[in-house]
């Protein structure tokens, strides 16, 4: 065990907690401050559904346990090979915080606790972890040591596995057997430098021909990829194509489709999910609400499907584009559908609890979910369900996640490797000359 001052002591905001309930876990040796003003905060969240309500509610029962007359003091134990905790009542507030920050306000509350455990133990390293930018910065204006709470954080976006590779000078007649029966090779004969991951797409050049494919793991064969239309959409361009060729392969369980918008991450899935249904009992479509101002939900008209309406509509979206693809005949059976309750399209908060059997389960603006609420939504899988994700991970709504600390991004670089998962990182953008111009230069 390292002396104790080499040990740091953390302070934990509010939103670390509300984010994973299990955060005092991942500290090692280290000391944990829990200041009083967040159990306050996480009182207001016990109630309800959603996965904060559940960090909330888990992290009462952590500490209850924990509980003895030493918590308020000197702490008690988190667990062998890890350090104390700690609840701190709230001081006095320091006279150079008061200078410059209302003292009512929780967050700085909570700074002026992390400020004067610094202050009581200069021989120790004091970090305030917060979520919130705004804190940090207000941290560190103070001379407080601030960080992002980085227990899952994806270490480079920019080496995010992509599911996609071009791998050039290939023997023209390796690809030449790509267009025959049995339209594939074995994978052996390819020599790919690094190993290829598991259903991983390839384009294969030599130095007149080219193909389509993806590898599979099972057979150790490299497959050739066709250009198949669903549901009346046809790929574009050669992302779309291998999209289309996860969300059709019934092997594959779990699909994650990243790219900005108008890439037809959505459209793909939906079609997909739809050529395939006769495989499903039921369709589901989902999205996060996560408002794009400072008005939530609570501030608009009307009963709850009126206030749910805008946060669904691009989803209604993609699939007026599916009904007019081929006319009347597509509108009806969509229609049908979703008479039928076979095509259903919700808010992802009524999805949660539920076991999920035959199911495709289409997931929109992923970005915009924690790591934690992936993995809840993943476990909700029953036999024959397939996942769909999708989403931008530099697009993000979500006032506590950036391109590195969302759960998509998380669950690419966990599930890498996996023989039921695959990947596309869609960069064409599909939707139209203006929308792309502006995807890109704007």
């Amino acid at each position: 065990m390292p002396p104790a001052s080499a040990m740091k002591i953390f302070v934990l905001d509010t939103n670390v907690i509300l984010h994973d309930s299990n955060s005092i876990h991942h500290f090692g040796e280290n000391d944990i401050v829990i200041p009083i003003t967040v159990l306050e905060e996480l009182d207001n969240f016990k109630k309800g559904n959603e996965s904060l309500n559940f960090h909330a509610r888990e992290f009462a029962r952590t500490v209850d346990s924990l509980s003895s007359d030493m918590l308020f003091g000197d702490g008690v134990s988190i667990g062998p090979r890890l350090g104390r905790i700690c609840i701190r009542m709230e001081g006095q507030f320091d006279e150079k915080l008061a200078a410059n920050f209302t003292e009512k306000k929780p967050d700085h509350q909570i700074l002026n606790t992390a400020y004067q455990v610094a202050m009581e133990h200069p021989e120790r390293l004091t970090i305030l972890v917060t979520k919130d930018v705004n804190l940090r910065v207000k941290a560190k204006a103070v001379g407080l040591m601030s960080q992002d709470y980085k227990n899952d954080h994806v270490s480079d976006v920019q080496r995010l596995y992509t599911g996609t590779r071009i791998i050039d000078h290939i023997d023209g007649e390796l690809i030449t057997e790509m267009y025959k029966p049995p339209y594939e090779f074995p994978a052996d004969q390819l020599n790919a430098d690094p190993a290829l991951t598991p259903n991983e797409y390839l384009i294969l050049r030599s130095e007149h021909k080219s193909a389509l494919a993806a590898y599979d793991e099972e057979l150790n064969l490299i497959r050739h990829v066709d250009k198949i239309p669903a549901f009346g959409i046809t790929p574009r361009n050669s992302e779309q194509t291998f999209a289309l060729d996860a969300i059709l392969n019934d092997r594959v369980r779990l699909i994650t489709l990243t790219g900005r918008a108008g890439t037809g991450k959505t459209l793909l899935a939906l079609a997909g999910a739809l050529k395939r249904k006769k495989s499903y009992r039921q369709i589901l479509m989902a999205r996060p609400i996560v408002a794009l101002s400072n008005k939530d939900i609570g501030y608009l008209p009307g009963d709850i499907q009126s206030k749910l309406d805008p946060y669904m509509k691009p989803l209604f979206d993609n699939l007026g584009v599916i009904e007019h693809a081929e006319g009347s005949t597509k509108r009806s059976q969509v229609a049908k559908l979703l008479d039928d309750k076979i095509l259903v399209i919700e808010p992802l908060s009524y999805i949660r609890g539920r076991s999920l059997v035959k199911t495709c389960f289409i997931i929109d603006e992923a970005q915009n979910l924690t790591p934690h609420e992936i993995k809840t939504i993943i476990t909700r899988a029953g036999e024959g369900t397939k996942i769909i994700f999708t989403g931008d991970i530099f697009q993000i709504d979500h006032p506590y996640l950036d391109s590195h600390s969302n759960g998509l991004s998380y669950l690419i670089e966990k599930m890498c490797g996996q023989r039921i998962y695959a990947h596309i990182n869609l960069t064409k953008g599909e939707r139209s000359e203006l929308a792309d111009l502006a995807g890109s230069i704007l």
